[in-house]
C-alpha cells in the first residue's frame, strides 16, 4: 500500500513546537503500528532556516516537495498577516487543485486565507489572533471559540496543542478511532477531544479541586451500557441536574446529554473497528438500545452508516474480544467533550 505523504511547509522563524505537532504525529515511527505516513519538510529557499527558538533546522527540500504531497501542513507563520511569496501561495493552490489535503496549524491560517483557499468558509487560529484573521480577511467565517475546523479539503486549528488535537483528528479520519487512539496513547495524551471545544475556558471564579468532573466521567464510560442519564449522573456527582450542566458547559464546553452521546458513539466505533459483533449487540453495549437508534446516531455524528464505516476500519477481529471498556483506550477526560462535530462540513 502506497504511504499518505505528509509534507510540511516551514517559514523563518519556524516555531518548533507547531512544526513537533505534525511531525509527533505523522513522522513518528511506532512499532505497535504500521507505518502509513511518510513526512518531510521543505521551505521555498532550502538551507538553514531560523526559528523562534534561537537555533536553526537545516530544511533540504524546495516547494517542488509540495508537489508529490497527499496533505500540505503549515505549522504556524510568523510574523502572521505579513505577505507570503507568490511562489508560495502558488504551490498551495496547486496542491489543492490536484487534491492535497492542506492544513493550517495556528497562525498557519493566515497563509491559507492569502492563498485563497479559506473563501466562504469557517477557520479559526490562535484566539489572540482571530480579530486581526477576520480584519485581514473579510470573506473568511472565523471562529474564535473552536479547536479546529475541518472541511476535509481544508483544515485550520487553533495554537499550539490544538494542533495535535487537529493532527490526531485527521490520523482518526485516515485510519479509525482505534489507530487514532494508539498513536495517542504513545504520546501519552487523551484520545480524542472534538473540534467544538471551546479554546479555552474561564469562568469567573476559579474552580475548587474537588469540582473536577474527571472521577465521574471515569465512572461513566466504563459502564456505557447502563441506562445512564443526565439524572443518574448528577445523582453520582452529588449535584442538582442544573449544577452539572453549568460545570459541563465551564470544564468541557457542552452538555451532559451531549457528551454522553458522544461516547457512545465513539464506543460503538471502536467496536465496529476491532470485532465482528452485530450492529444490535454493539447498539446494547453502548446504551444506545437498538440498531435503529444507533444507525441514526451513528449517520448524524460521523456522517455515514455503521456498516460503511466497519467496511472501511474494520479489523475482522473475534466478536467476543471484550466489552466496551477493553475495546476503549483511554478516558475522555476533562475538556474533552464528543460527538459535537461532524468530520467534515458540507
Amino acid at each position: 500500500m502506497t504511504r499518505h505523504r505528509v509534507v510540511a511547509l516551514l517559514n523563518e522563524p519556524q516555531s518548533p513546537f507547531e512544526l513537533a505537532c505534525a511531525a509527533e504525529v505523522f513522522g513518528t515511527v511506532r512499532p505497535e503500528l504500521p507505518v502509513d505516513y511518510d513526512f518531510e519538510v521543505c521551505a521555498e529557499q532550502p538551507g538553514p532556516l531560523r526559528t523562534t527558538t534561537g537555533y536553526a533546522m537545516l530544511v533540504e527540500a524546495d516547494l517542488t516537495a509540495l508537489r508529490r504531497a497527499d496533505t500540505v501542513v503549515v505549522p504556524g507563520w510568523q510574523p502572521p498577516g505579513d505577505p507570503v511569496p507568490g511562489t508560495v501561495l502558488e504551490e498551495l493552490r496547486a496542491a489543492h487543485r490536484r487534491g492535497a489535503r492542506v492544513v493550517a496549524i495556528c497562525t498557519g491560517a493566515f497563509v491559507l486565507a492569502q492563498a485563497g483557499l479559506l473563501d466562504g468558509r469557517r477557520a479559526t487560529t490562535h484566539w489572540r489572533r482571530t480579530a486581526q484573521l477576520a480584519a485581514a480577511f473579510p470573506q473568511v467565517q472565523v471562529d474564535a471559540d473552536v479547536l479546529y475546523v475541518d472541511h476535509g479539503d481544508v483544515a485550520t486549528s487553533a495554537g499550539t496543542g490544538a494542533g495535535i488535537d487537529l493532527c490526531l483528528h485527521l490520523v482518526r479520519h485516515d485510519h479509525g478511532a482505534a489507530y487514532a487512539a494508539q498513536v495517542a496513547r504513545s504520546m501519552v495524551l487523551p484520545p480524542h477531544r472534538e473540534g467544538s471545544q471551546l479554546q479555552y475556558a474561564a469562568p469567573p471564579t476559579p474552580a475548587d479541586a474537588d469540582e473536577s468532573l474527571a472521577p465521574l466521567l471515569q465512572w461513566a464510560v466504563s459502564r456505557l451500557d447502563a441506562d445512564l442519564t443526565v439524572a443518574r449522573l448528577a445523582e453520582r456527582a452529588g449535584l442538582s441536574n442544573r449544577t452539572l450542566a453549568r460545570r459541563f458547559a465551564q470544564q468541557l464546553g457542552t452538555s451532559p446529554g451531549q457528551w454522553l452521546l458522544g461516547q457512545r458513539v465513539n464506543a460503538a466505533r471502536s467496536l465496529l473497528e476491532q470485532t465482528s459483533l452485530p450492529v444490535e449487540a454493539i447498539a446494547a453495549r453502548v446504551g444506545l438500545s437498538s440498531a435503529v437508534n444507533l444507525r441514526r446516531r451513528f449517520r448524524t455524528a460521523v456522517g455515514t452508516t455503521p456498516g460503511a464505516y466497519r467496511r472501511v476500519f474494520g479489523r475482522d477481529q473475534d466478536p467476543q474480544a471484550g466489552g466496551v471498556a477493553g475495546v476503549i483506550d483511554g478516558v475522555q477526560g476533562v475538556g474533552e467533550p464528543a460527538g459535537r462535530y461532524v468530520t467534515h462540513i458540507t
